[in-house]
């Protein structure tokens, strides 16, 4: 049996940057180069999938818990916020955008919808770009859904309200 400590419970909604957010559905040992690893097993609704995590990955996949009310209310308001000009080559914005997903807090997340929200309003994004938008704005939406404990629909108005009024 491995000495990893777990962090998260049964039952337990995480956010799993790179894929949604899921619950924690049960933690099951499973033999690796015969030492036995434990690992989470998430069920993510968004994509309807079950993944499963060794333990003491987690960490470092950026799965984290659900963040507070507090937390999700400043990343609706940063996102009505004024920010810096983004760079104008895509594929330098893109790696920036996309180490921010990586990172996966919900601060960078709200930095990603808003930049690229704007940056679309002024030149159609490419596709690669697009598909991050899309993601990070699901993650934002599921993610504040859940702190909130709102409807999505409500949470994607808020956040599109609050685009808009830059």
């Amino acid at each position: 049996m491995s000495d990893v400590t777990e962090v998260f419970q049964i039952d337990q909604k995480v956010v799993y940057p790179s894929q949604g957010v899921g619950m924690i559905i049960s933690i099951e040992d499973k033999e690796f180069k015969r030492e036995k690893i434990p690992y989470y097993v998430i069920y993510l609704e968004v994509s309807d999938m079950t993944v499963m995590v060794p333990v003491d990955k987690a960490d470092g996949l950026g799965i984290r818990p659900i963040v507070v009310e507090e937390d999700a209310l400043r990343a609706l308001e940063l996102i009505g916020e004024e920010y810096e000009p983004i760079p104008s080559d895509w594929k330098l914005r893109y790696q920036m955008n996309l180490d921010l997903l990586k990172k996966g807090s919900i601060m960078d997340i709200a930095t990603i919808v808003r930049s690229l929200y704007h940056r679309s309003k002024v030149k159609e994004l490419p596709i690669l770009e697009r598909k991050l938008y899309d993601s990070a704005l699901k993650l934002l939406e599921d993610e504040v859904s859940f702190s909130l404990n709102k409807p999505k629909e409500e949470v994607e108005n808020m956040i599109f309200t609050r685009l808009e009024s830059r």
